[in-house]
This record gives structure tokens, C-alpha cells and sequence, in this order.
């Protein structure tokens, strides 16, 4: 029912519902929303580095210098982390690769190398993430032919390995270490050779031992003989120390002495005293 009250003011009769209160329910959404968006911009300035690996900040595609260690951190949200590894890794070779005679080796090697932690930035920024297949790669396989032109590939196969070794590393290490590349080290895991001339070079090892081996024997025989030289000689200087030192005199008083000795004696016996001129008292035992 309709009322008309005094005033002119008109009654709808009964009560009308209250309003809501829109500034109270804005304000909680606006609070929400502040709470929302620090949590998602901590969540965009939080980053985590793993162990081992170290982290490129860039700005807008730009590198900017700073580096990030292991760990979190908190960083400005616009900057992207590239993740870098620093641990060592390892690069296999195998390449066919020329002598100084010309001939073509296979030769297996192995690259052991990490990043420099201190010059990270700047291999992103000049190489890019794949600085191993862009310049580390080539390097190697520029180093390994440098090193085994300067030598035979018979020095190759037996007692050079070691020299090219060190020269492959010594060369790597002029390239790619002011390049933020460490280069640990090298190794030679293999060198194949044709079969003919591998065959040539195992009959020569083969000759060259046998040569050593009856150098050894003939050597051996030669000091048995002078040995035996000595020995005799020996044997035979004695003889005549010895001859020279017996005399008639000594002979006759020696059986002197053992006649008075037997003469002495308990036994049973019986002495002959032969010619003093030809011969020595013999003694014989009675029966």
C-alpha cells in the first residue's frame, strides 16, 4: 500500500532491503590484488643456480656484466638468468690426420676443459651458449693437425706421443684460455695407422729387439769368457807359485818330520827309509 505522509513525501510501506557496502569489498579486492602481485613479482625476482653452474644476467637481450654464483638469489625482475656450466667436461675427437710424410692417421683424442667462471659474461656475450661446437671444437681439431705435421708417423705410433700431447695442450691453452676457456688436459687415446705401414713398423721393433737381444747374449758370452780366463789364469799363477816354492830340501825334511812322527806313533807299523837321494820314507801297515 501506498502512503502519502506529511511533507508529500510517499511511504511504499514495509522495509526495503540496506545497500551494499561496495568501498569495503573494493577495498579487500585492491589488498588481494597488492598481495597477489608481490608474490608473483618476488617469484619473477627469485632465481636459483644449481651447483656447478654459474649465471649471465641480460637486460632486454643485452648482457649486462654481473654474474650470479651457486645459490639463490634476488634480482630485478625485467633481468632473464642464463645458466652456465663451470664443471669439467670432456670433448672426443677422432680425425684423420696427415704426417710429414703425408700419410693420413686416425687419431682418437680427448679434450678435458671447463669454463672460467670470472669471464662468463663475456663467452656468452662473444660465443654465445654453444661455445663449445662454435670455437672450442674447431680449435681442437686445428691444434691436433698442427701437431702431427711437424712429425713421422713412426714417431706418431711409438715414442711421440707423449711430445704431441704437450703440444696440442700447449696450443689450446695459447687459444681458448684468454677466451674464458680453461684447458685441463689432453689425451692421445689412439693412433691407427695403415695396415701396411703399421706392419713395416712392427717387423723393424721386432728386428731392432732381436739386435738388442743377441747384443745382450754375445755380450754376456764375452764377459763368461773373460771369467773363465781369469779363473784360469788364477789356477794356473798359483801352480806356479807353488812349484817354485817346492824344493828337494823341503821335500826330504817334510818326510823327516813324518818319519819321527809315525816313529812315534801307537800303531803297529812298519817304516821303510828309502834312498834320501830318489825317494821318502814308506810306511807300511801290517796285516
Amino acid at each position: 500500500m501506498v502512503n502519502v505522509t506529511g511533507g508529500g513525501r510517499i511511504d511504499l510501506g514495509g522495509s526495503m532491503p540496506s545497500m551494499p557496502n561496495f568501498r569495503l569489498a573494493g577495498s579487500r579486492i585492491l589488498q588481494l590484488a597488492a598481495v597477489v602481485l608481490v608474490i608473483v613479482l618476488l617469484l619473477w625476482s627469485t632465481t636459483s643456480i644449481p651447483t656447478g653452474n654459474v649465471g649471465v644476467l641480460t637486460l632486454f637481450g643485452r648482457v649486462t656484466g654481473e654474474t650470479l654464483p651457486e645459490g639463490i638469489h634476488l634480482i630485478n625482475p625485467l633481468k632473464s638468468v642464463q645458466k652456465l656450466s663451470v664443471q669439467t667436461q670432456s670433448l672426443k675427437e677422432s680425425a684423420n690426420v696427415p704426417s710429414n710424410e703425408g700419410l693420413i692417421l686416425a687419431l682418437d683424442t680427448s679434450l678435458l676443459f671447463r669454463l672460467d667462471k670470472s669471464k662468463a659474461a663475456y663467452v656468452y656475450q662473444t660465443m654465445g651458449e654453444p661455445y663449445v661446437e662454435r670455437v672450442v671444437e674447431p680449435t681442437l681439431r686445428a691444434a691436433i693437425r698442427a701437431a702431427t705435421s711437424a712429425h713421422s708417423a713412426n714417431a706418431l705410433y711409438t715414442n711421440a706421443r707423449e711430445l704431441v700431447q704437450a703440444q696440442i695442450q700447449e696450443e689450446l691453452t695459447k687459444e681458448l684460455e684468454p677466451r674464458g676457456v680453461i684447458v685441463e688436459n689432453v689425451l692421445l687415446r689412439d693412433v691407427q695407422l695403415p695396415a701396411m705401414l703399421k706392419g713395416s713398423i712392427e717387423a723393424k721393433q721386432q728386428a731392432e729387439q732381436d739386435a738388442l737381444r743377441m747384443s745382450f747374449i754375445l755380450q754376456k758370452e764375452k764377459q763368461e769368457a773373460e771369467r773363465k780366463r781369469i779363473e784360469a789364469q788364477g789356477i794356473a799363477d798359483f801352480q806356479k807359485i807353488v812349484a817354485q816354492g817346492i824344493s828337494a830340501q823341503l821335500l826330504e825334511w817334510k818326510g823327516i818330520e813324518a818319519t819321527e812322527k809315525l816313529a812315534t806313533s801307537a800303531n803297529a807299523k812298519v817304516v821303510i827309509i828309502g834312498n834320501p837321494k830318489n825317494g821318502l820314507p814308506l810306511v807300511l801297515e801290517p796285516r
